[in-house]
């Protein structure tokens, strides 16, 4: 008898032992696939694939806006079809409304935006002194704990600001050059791209079917069924991402007006716009503003520093639960990782698409996943 207990017990060490062994080896596995797109990415900048697929895709991203504006329309004409309006009108409606809609957002935001950024740069000369003022008063703390003697690092530092605060300044100009012109091709690459995106409106049940019938009649069935998933799963997420920034950036703008920082436009855009990013958006968009506020006076930088806090607040307890839900159901590591990987390769921008784009994988992953069942066979070897 008790051997048999004991056989029992080692049976239950040896299960736990599998359980155990089966997680290590699911870790395992989320890090062979990060590292493994970390080595072919790295693989393919080293040998100019993704620069040369970058022009390409440049030169046809008209198309794309094309296809993204279609997307992200159809259902509404297709609802105003259905109440009998026809699809050319309904899709004339739609951009009509959409270009009213831009003209508005424009004038009401560029001229004000480009006022605050004038009048920003004019306190970059304070804005400087402040943070040196701030690193004097951080290293004389530092020096009563010991004889150090921080001369050089206080120098590099000095030397650092001041440098940026001559490009700041001096070279305002260009950049205001640099950035009306990137405007101006970047406007005009978006309104082909709205006329691509209304051609496609006007009849996108064959624009669908065009794409379909470019599979292989075999696997349509299941190209279909992925194509319903990631189209249900990205269209929540734009569509509630779109609604939590509109509010964010209203909210953050009212909030910041009452602090009393100069150009609240500026940082309230800059906070909606950042916190695309997952965690760590909120901290990289409030830093600035809360800067520039305690430059200005402690009492404008405390109060800089609630109205972020309340926002995020807001957004983090009431935006996200009630809009989104849990539209992407990704894990926390698995965005983190995400971050890691993407901001390496394509900075900010990377930060941006990477909960999207990995919320794309892990769809594909599921659905075949689903089909195969690879991941019962790991856990059943």
């Amino acid at each position: 008898m008790l051997k048999k207990n004991n056989k029992n017990i080692d049976y239950d060490k040896l299960n736990e032992g599998i359980t155990i062994g089966v997680k290590i080896l699911k870790i395992l596995l989320v890090f062979i696939i990060v590292a493994s797109i970390f080595i072919v990415t790295k693989i393919l900048i080293d040998w100019k694939v993704i620069p040369i697929v970058g022009s390409f895709l440049k030169i046809l991203s008209p198309l794309f806006i094309g296809i993204a504006l279609a997307w992200l329309f159809d259902p509404i004409v297709t609802k105003l079809q259905h109440k009998g309006i026809r699809r050319v009108i309904g899709s004339l409606f739609v951009y009509i409304i959409f270009i009213l809609f831009l003209f508005l957002l424009g004038n009401l935001l560029i001229p004000n935006i480009a006022h605050e950024l004038s009048d920003l740069s004019k306190q970059v000369p304070d804005f400087i002194n402040y943070l040196q003022d701030g690193i004097d008063d951080f290293f004389d703390e530092i020096e009563k704990f010991g004889d150090y003697d921080f001369t050089k690092i206080k120098d590099n530092i000095y030397k650092a600001l001041n440098d940026l605060g001559d490009r700041l300044t001096s070279d305002a100009p260009e950049n205001i050059m640099n950035g009306l012109t990137a405007f101006i091709s970047g406007s005009i690459t978006f309104l082909i791209g709205m006329l691509v995106g209304l051609y496609m409106l006007f009849d996108f049940d064959s624009v669908k079917k065009h794409i379909k019938s470019l599979v292989p009649k075999r696997y349509q069935s299941d190209v279909f069924t992925l194509g319903k998933r990631l189209n249900t799963n990205l269209k929540s997420y734009v569509h509630g991402t779109f609604l939590i920034m509109l509010i964010l950036f209203v909210l953050e703008l009212i909030a910041l007006s009452i602090a009393g920082i100069k150009a609240p436009l500026v940082f309230a855009l800059f906070c909606a716009i950042t916190d695309l990013i997952p965690y760590i958006g909120p901290y990289i968009g409030a830093v600035p503003a809360v800067l520039v506020g305690f430059s200005m006076s402690s009492t404008t930088g405390i109060c800089v520093l609630v109205a972020v806090i309340i926002c995020q607040l807001l957004e983090n307890y009431f935006l996200q639960p009630v809009v989104m839900g849990k539209t992407m159901k990704l894990h926390p590591v698995t965005i983190m990782i995400g971050l890691l990987v993407f901001n390496y390769f394509f900075g900010i921008i990377g930060m941006i698409l990477a909960t999207p784009t990995i919320a794309v994988l892990k769809t594909i992953f599921v659905f075949f996943n689903e089909k195969y069942h690879f991941m019962d066979k790991i856990n059943n070897s």
